[in-house]
């Protein structure tokens, strides 16, 4: 099916890293308009090109079926051989493990895609489990991560946890489960993890750990809590909780470096990475409302930033400089000088004269900065005034 087209559960399994440490995020988030990447629509082909493959091997579908939607799946932007690639590793891996499950049982549960409803620990809580395996007691759930970014590890991962519990709630009354494993795979990072968890620990985590948390969750309750876990929230730019707390730091005096004493000094080394991304994320929200939606920020404005200088035609540059009587070592180094150590060779003046008309500049990048700012301000896009 078309994956782009599911519903999504208020309290998916995807951001519990997020609501279970910080309950009122998720409904903070809603008054935010729901984003995509092309790294998430190149998950979402991922997830589909593996799901007609492993459907085939497990013959719920034809060879003629097979191709007809390969044929189609092949006109995506994302299909190459990279991601075809990355893919087929991580379809090896899963038929290992049918595999397995078929040595250990004669006809174990294998369901690919499958809807998981963890409702009785999570408000309204649901999610797909990309393969649900279960076999001899043994209850398996594996997820594809298609990022090659950052390692995604399944020890005490939330998101797969609450796969499990779906898993437990929908078969747990057919099958005798008693040891659940939770596998991701990363082909493009060569990375599979697995995290193993006796069914009743599970259990317990469920009631101790999760159920209070999501309904505080559900409606909007708790406390702000601050942490990597912001980087996926829709309101990480202009959270308050989040601006309190990376504004700690610059109440320390940074004129002073001296007087810090070693925690002090490991404080700022430590909290500089969150300090960095938070002041990062303001910026380009600022930046993106400005330009986009035509938004006038008190004291601020829009200006164009230095723009890059490049030669129009170099073998023009130095056909004019050698006629106007320089010598080489003034044309060159080991290629033709760069335009600022021309201009300082010959005077901007006389660098106009010969080479202005050879010499193009790129547009800077478009910048948000304080009205005292002695470049020219700019307007906003022409659709942003249209809106």
């Amino acid at each position: 099916m078309n994956h782009s087209q599911r519903t999504h559960a208020v309290l998916s399994a995807s951001k519990a890293d997020m609501y279970l440490k910080c309950t009122p995020s998720i409904r903070l988030g809603e008054q935010f308009e729901e984003e995509t990447s092309v790294f998430a629509r190149e998950g979402t082909f991922m997830h589909e090109l593996s799901e007609i493959r492993l459907a085939y091997f497990l013959k719920q579908m034809t060879k003629t079926q097979l191709n007809k939607k390969l044929n189609q799946m092949k006109q995506s932007e994302f299909y190459n051989g990279e991601t075809e690639q990355a893919v087929q590793s991580y379809i090896d891996i899963v038929i290992e493990k049918i595999n397995e499950a078929r040595a250990r049982n004669k006809d174990p549960l294998i369901l690919i895609e499958e809807r998981l409803d963890f409702s009785p620990w999570v408000p309204e809580g649901f999610g797909t489990g990309d393969v649900v395996i279960i076999s001899d007691g043994i209850l398996e759930v594996v997820d594809l991560k298609g990022g090659k970014g950052v390692k995604v590890s399944a020890e005490n991962n939330a998101q797969m946890r609450l796969y499990a519990l779906g898993a437990i709630h929908g078969f747990g009354m057919l099958y005798d489960i008693q040891t659940v494993l939770v596998t991701i795979i990363q082909p493009r990072l060569d990375n599979i993890s697995t995290d193993e968890i006796q069914i009743d620990d599970l259990l317990e985590w469920a009631e101790s750990e999760v159920k209070q948390k999501a309904e505080l969750a559900f409606a909007g309750e708790g406390t702000f809590v601050v942490g990597p876990h912001c980087r996926w929230c829709k309101a990480k730019a202009t959270c308050r909780a989040r601006a309190e707390e990376n504004m700690k730091l610059a109440c320390l005096d940074f004129q002073k470096p001296p007087l810090l004493t070693d925690e002090e000094v490991v404080e700022v080394l430590t909290s500089l990475d969150e300090l960095i991304s938070w002041a990062k994320t303001v910026q380009e929200f600022a930046l993106s409302m400005s330009v986009n939606e035509n938004k006038q920020w008190p004291g601020m404005k829009l200006v164009e930033g230095r723009g890059s200088r490049k030669y129009s035609d170099e073998e023009a540059v130095i056909a004019t400089l050698t006629a106007a009587g320089y010598d080489n070592n003034v044309i060159y180094k080991n290629t033709l000088n760069t335009i600022t150590a021309l201009e300082k060779e010959l005077g901007k003046k006389e660098f106009e004269e010969l080479l202005g008309s050879l010499v193009t500049k790129a547009p800077g990048k478009i910048k948000l900065v304080p009205e005292e700012d002695k470049r020219p301000e700019i307007k906003a896009s022409p659709e942003a005034d249209f809106q």
